[in-house]
């Protein structure tokens, strides 16, 4: 592991020197940035004026001291098609936009895939077809290596996986000490886990690249409950105030889980309509729920952030517990986060058996699964009767009626507050 830490280390030099050798070819500074807009190197060149502060424009300047974009700067760049092009792309200057100046974007690929983009100031004659075709050769090889550090980066796949499984005690210790080794001074700041479920492709190493994912630091998949997989990640944050690159990270990552699902085509769980419980009851909605355990519906949960690694294992649980909570309840997904699950953080730490209430075993046979979805909608609207009626569409004395039918098939007392809490619990315990 020591000898991987090496080899990263020594990326940012070989990026430097490939990034002077464009700016040399080219005559003019070249900057390389990761496909997030993150600066990886600065080239400078000393030629008259192109190291002039005033021939710098604010997107050039914020991404050089910030060492990043907004992301308003990279939709815009982006809306020029640099995410598909595989040649050189000229931006015109656009003052409102902050771009004083045009562009030359020359995108970073590997295999077909872009993990870069080295930019330069357009000036006027400007470079030629042949030296532009030459800056080409030496992105190629930028991509190259770029996937290379990507490839060290899925080497904490181990790391990471050993860390989520190991038991808890000096197991976990012993395998959190190893991850935090690998990460260096990254270990110590604010991270979150991500947990993708379940993972429909058959090879659960399809997944992109880290390098590819807002500040992903590690990647691997793990066995999801009973069957299949789920994907794990551990995303650093530039503060535990906002999960924005995790969030991110998992819609990347659900948007590759619907291009590996059945025929190409997987849907998340926010577009199938209604829950998606592995028991088969009906959704709020109406419409029939798919059971997970088939590829049906997929979705991300979020852990709170921490500081450093020692809670990574409650970070998982929690990652996973929103996965579960989003798959079962599609109005808190496709992305929930554990902070905004509401009851199902004390459901998902029950037992599988704790669904399985004696009082609620003919409410939630299929024969009333009508019933079932009134009483969880009357429940969730405080008692309400007006509310609850309006949500389902029935008459006010159709909806007595069902929760009359409720009363006698549990033998519980809706007017009771512990039987109603008993109900409740058992009918939201019921979706996981």
């Amino acid at each position: 592991m020591r000898e991987n830490a090496r080899v990263t280390s020594s990326y940012k030099g070989d990026y430097q020197e490939l990034v002077d050798e464009i700016s040399e070819l080219l005559g003019a500074p070249a900057t390389l940035e990761n496909r997030n807009f993150e600066l990886i190197a600065f080239g400078a060149y000393d030629s008259e004026g192109d190291l002039d502060p005033s021939a710098l424009d604010p997107v050039r300047t914020r991404s050089i001291l910030t060492r990043r974009s907004t992301a308003a700067v990279r939709h815009w760049f982006e809306g020029f098609g640099i995410t598909r092009a595989t040649g050189p792309v000229r931006i015109p200057r656009t003052p409102e936009a902050g771009v004083y100046r045009g562009r030359i974007c020359l995108p970073v690929r590997h295999r077909g895939v872009v993990l870069g983009y080295v930019w330069l100031l357009d000036y006027d004659p400007g470079p030629t077809e042949r030296q532009l075709a030459a800056a080409m050769v030496v992105t190629g090889r930028i991509g190259a290596l770029l996937a290379d550090e990507a490839q060290h980066g899925a080497d904490l796949t181990r790391e990471l996986r050993a860390v989520l499984t190991a038991e808890p005690g000096w197991p976990r210790d012993m395998a959190v000490a190893e991850l935090r080794t690998a990460l260096g001074v990254r270990a110590d700041g604010p991270h979150t886990v991500v947990c993708v479920a379940p993972w429909p492709s058959a090879d659960p190493d399809d997944a992109p690249s880290v390098r590819t994912l807002p500040g992903a630091r590690a990647l691997c998949a793990i066995p999801w409950r009973t069957s299949g997989q789920s994907l794990v990640l551990l995303v650093s944050l530039r503060s535990t105030d906002t999960l924005t690159p995790a969030v991110s990270a998992a819609t990347r990552l659900l948007e590759q889980a619907a291009a590996s699902g059945p025929g190409g085509a997987g849907r998340t769980a926010a577009g199938t309509g209604g829950a998606s419980a592995q028991d088969g009851t009906t959704g709020r909605d109406g419409g029939s729920s798919r059971k997970t355990a088939g590829g049906g519906g997929v979705a991300a949960g979020i852990a709170a952030a921490r500081t450093g690694l020692d809670e990574l294992g409650t970070a998982w649980a929690e990652a996973s517990a929103a996965a579960r909570a989003a798959l079962a309840e599609p109005r808190l997904g496709p992305v929930a986060r554990w902070a905004a699950i509401g009851p199902y953080r004390l459901l998902t730490g029950l037992p599988p058996e704790a669904a399985h209430d004696p009082a609620l075993h003919g409410l939630l046979s299929p024969a009333h699964q009508e019933l079932a979805r009134t009483a969880e909608a009357y429940l969730d609207c405080a008692g309400q009767a007006g509310r609850t009626a309006a949500e389902l569409g029935i008459h006010r004395q159709t909806l007595y009626y069902r929760l009359s039918r409720v009363e006698q098939l549990t033998g519980l007392d809706l007017d009771d507050g512990e039987d109603r809490l008993l109900l409740h619990m058992a009918l939201k315990a019921a979706r996981l």
